[in-house]
């Protein structure tokens, strides 16, 4: 891990086994199926539900400041903690919490490179008793907004073209063959991208036992399409959980300067009112 920009954002699977019970460490798992963390997790994690926990869903929005605060104070988290995340699909929820984490200012935040799936893998132990947690003081930073990337954002970079457009979807998602992938109900009225997008599939980024690919091969997966450090770059997804999978790749493992998540992603974009979309194949980014 060494090789990327910033590898202390990761940590392995040993890292975890030794440190993993340390005081000043927190451990929280982050799923879409929160069963799997009832069947088995790692020791002295606590687990985090990304739908109801991590996204209030009457704003159809991120948690604010106030609910991250109450959030993390129950899970023992102090502006000091060293806090280390993992989840299922590869870290996708994880990384979303990570990008939150970051908003709200915390400075020391980690994956755990691989996830669930490494540590399965390795057959590495889980448990089911609950961790004991004394409820701390968490005291979060203004949002920094410069992470998050907005519609009208997305509108200026359209019409000027100044920032790189990130699709991470399928590629049937991306040509607009379907909307969502099956049996997925958050989802848009249309189909397609939005125009000047570049289709990098999220997944390409990660190795089968699901940790990342390393830093040369992502340099060229994304290159291979045109994105490169010199322009901003804004990834999105269907709503904001595998862009924030991207967008850790992009900030933290190549070092790009001006990353932004699209959180709003496919499901506002393709629900707006006369906003432009494309469909059909990938193409290359302008430079």
């Amino acid at each position: 891990m060494s090789d990327y920009k910033h590898p202390e954002v990761l940590v392995s699977t040993e890292w975890v086994s030794s440190h993993g019970g340390d005081p000043t460490v927190r451990l929280i798992e982050v799923d879409v199926d929160t069963s799997a963390y009832e069947k088995g997790h790692i020791n002295n994690a606590v687990g985090w539900n990304w739908t109801t926990q991590l996204n209030d869903n009457v704003r159809r929005d991120i948690p604010d400041q106030e609910q991250f605060e109450q959030l993390s104070s129950a899970a023992g988290v102090s502006p000091d903690s060293t806090v280390i995340l993992y989840g299922d699909n590869n870290n996708w929820f994880a990384a979303f919490a990570f990008w939150q984490f970051k908003i709200y200012g915390h400075k020391d935040v980690r994956l755990l490179n691989g996830g669930r799936k490494k540590w399965e893998l390795e057959e590495r132990p889980l448990t089911t008793e609950p961790p004991t947690i004394t409820p701390a003081s968490y005291h979060a930073s203004a949002p920094d907004l410069s992470l998050r990337a907005f519609r009208d954002d997305v509108f200026q970079i359209v019409f000027k073209k100044e920032a790189h457009l990130v699709d991470v979807r399928s590629p049937d998602e991306f040509t607009g063959k379907i909307v969502a992938p099956p049996g997925l109900a958050e989802t848009a009225q249309r189909g397609g991208h939005i125009p000047g997008a570049v289709n990098i599939p999220w997944a390409k980024a990660a190795n089968e036992d699901g940790t990342f690919k390393s830093y040369d091969e992502l340099k060229v997966l994304y290159e291979s399409k045109g994105v490169r450090p010199d322009k901003e770059a804004v990834a999105y997804c269907r709503i904001g959980e595998r862009s924030s999978h991207t967008w850790f790749v992009l900030k933290y493992l190549l070092g790009f300067e001006k990353v932004r998540n699209y959180d709003g992603s496919w499901t506002e974009w393709g629900n707006l009112i006369d906003a432009p979309i494309e469909k059909g194949e990938p193409k290359a980014a302008s430079a």
